[in-house]
């Protein structure tokens, strides 16, 4: 594969793994580098690039690890505890209890908030599944791990968010 050729391959999927990465680690600057970070690797590791999957899938895949490399590394702040949350937020997280709580969330910073208090490997399939839109099938490779981990993994994250939501929303009504 040529220069341009890659060029043009992180022009088509520059904007997705960005928004992966920024929603992953909530900061725009790390955000950036860590897109950057990825398509770097990406290019030097282009010789291991085999073809089974497609070139958007795979430089997801390294997306996910660098993502998780800076998380494990300590470099985000701790999440805020569910009581600020709550006493700032209640409102508005009475809408997460939709089954699409992006959308039916008008608050996106809450949401992002909340997506936090996930774990790193529950926060990347959620986003992977609900942001990007990736199948099950598509996550489990760009994470390196089972059909199985994954679907249990977004299942918790939503569970984890609808107790959130509901947490908030009885603190509400005190």
């Amino acid at each position: 594969m040529s220069y341009e050729e890659f060029e043009a391959l992180v022009r088509e999927h520059g904007p997705r793994v960005r928004a992966l990465c920024a929603s992953v680690l909530r900061d725009p600057a790390e955000a950036e580098d860590a897109a950057q970070d990825a398509f770097l690797k990406a290019y030097r590791s282009l010789s291991r690039f085999k073809g089974d999957a497609s070139f958007g899938t795979w430089v997801h895949r390294i997306a996910v690890n660098v993502c998780l490399d800076r998380l494990r590394a300590g470099a985000r702040r701790r999440a805020e505890s569910l009581e600020t949350l709550g006493e700032r937020d209640a409102p508005a997280l009475s809408a997460l209890i939709e089954p699409s709580t992006e959308a039916a969330c008008a608050d996106r910073d809450l949401a992002e908030r909340l997506l936090a208090r996930l774990t790193p490997e529950q926060r990347l399939a959620f986003t992977l599944c609900e942001r990007e839109g990736l199948s099950y099938e598509e996550i489990a490779e760009a994470m390196a791990c089972s059909l199985d981990s994954v679907k249990a993994r977004i299942k918790r994250a939503r569970a984890e968010l609808l107790e959130m939501a509901r947490h908030f929303s009885r603190t509400d009504r005190v």
